[in-house]
Formats: structure tokens, C-alpha cells, sequence
């Protein structure tokens, strides 16, 4: 079977909402779970328009909570095929609040999401490769590469951490730890 191509420019997605007061949490911002449920909507998109294929999420691997969200504020997400491997896709999103008073947009959120497309047969499914067109593209697939490589570093220690006895953990002045065991 021949490799297909496809530029990241192809799986280019956004979407905007306008923020509602039924989005709030207790402190009145836009809850972070409304938010996430948005990020998970358009790496779905994203992933599913590059692939060709249904796609699941197999990670959330970055949410970074960079400032607030208002009611009345227009959010727009933008996403991209930032990685890809033999059936999973990197997507890279950037979120957006403007205020449509004033015109004023910040940058509120930043996302990283592991999306795996699957195939009619409800397996695994072979992605397009990336075609890398400037090096902004560049530079993300790298971010891409690195993100792979710190998790499974990130495994590999899990699998050989050794922490010391509970007696080291609790003598340390490293830890905010009590333990009362009954």
C-alpha cells in the first residue's frame, strides 16, 4: 500500500462559541471542564478531517490554564495536526477569548491532545503522513517528537522509582505529609 501525504494546512480546523452564563463555575469564570469538553470536540474534528478515519482520544497530554474565560466572551479554538505516527495524530490547539466590546483577544489556553483514528473494522488505522510546508510546521512536529520521547522516559521511571521507605518520606522536610494509619 502506498503512503499517502497530507499538509498540516489540510487538517486546519476552528471553531468559536460565545460564552454563556450556563458555562460559569462557582467563581463566576468559564468552567475548565466546559472548556475541555470544547478542546476534545475539535481535536475529534481535527484528527477525524486529516485522517479520513473516526478518531478516539487516547490522551490528553498538555491543558495549560493560562488566563480566565468571561461570560460574553467569544472563544475560538484553532487546531492543527501538529505529529503524526502509523495511527495516532499529535493535535495542537490554541484558545482565544475576545471581547466583542472592545475587540481585545487574549490568549487563554493552550492543548495538547494524542488522537488514534480507527478504521472501519473498529481497529487501528493507517494516518496520511505530514507534509511539513515552513518552519513553524517544523517546529511543532519536534515539539511532537519530544512529547513522545519525555512520556516514555516518563514510563520508564514509573516502571524503576524507588522512593525510600515511608520513615525517609515522613522524616524529610521535602514532603507536606501526615500519615495516620488506623
Amino acid at each position: 500500500m502506498k503512503t499517502r501525504f497530507k499538509t498540516v494546512k489540510s487538517s486546519h480546523i476552528s471553531i468559536s462559541e460565545l460564552m454563556l452564563p450556563s458555562h460559569t463555575n462557582f467563581s463566576g469564570k468559564i468552567h475548565g471542564g466546559f472548556i475541555l469538553s470544547l478542546l476534545d470536540q475539535i481535536a475529534f474534528a481535527c484528527a477525524s478531517r486529516f485522517s479520513e478515519n473516526y478518531c478516539v482520544t487516547a490522551s490528553v497530554d498538555t491543558v495549560n490554564f493560562l488566563k480566565p474565560i468571561e461570560v460574553g466572551e467569544l472563544v475560538t479554538m484553532k487546531a492543527s495536526v501538529n505529529y503524526v505516527g502509523h495511527s495516532s495524530m499529535i493535535v495542537g490547539i490554541r484558545v482565544e477569548a475576545e471581547n466583542i466590546r472592545t475587540g481585545a483577544v487574549k490568549h487563554c489556553n493552550s492543548s495538547y491532545f494524542t488522537m488514534v483514528a480507527i478504521g472501519d473494522d473498529g481497529k487501528k488505522a493507517m494516518v496520511p503522513g505530514l507534509i511539513l510546508n515552513n518552519l513553524k510546521e517544523v517546529s511543532r512536529f519536534q515539539h511532537g517528537v519530544r512529547q513522545l520521547a519525555l512520556k516514555k522516559e516518563k514510563e520508564y521511571q514509573k516502571s524503576v522509582a524507588t522512593f525510600g521507605s515511608i520513615e525517609s518520606i515522613l522524616s524529610s522536610k521535602d514532603y507536606h505529609v501526615k500519615v495516620e494509619l488506623e
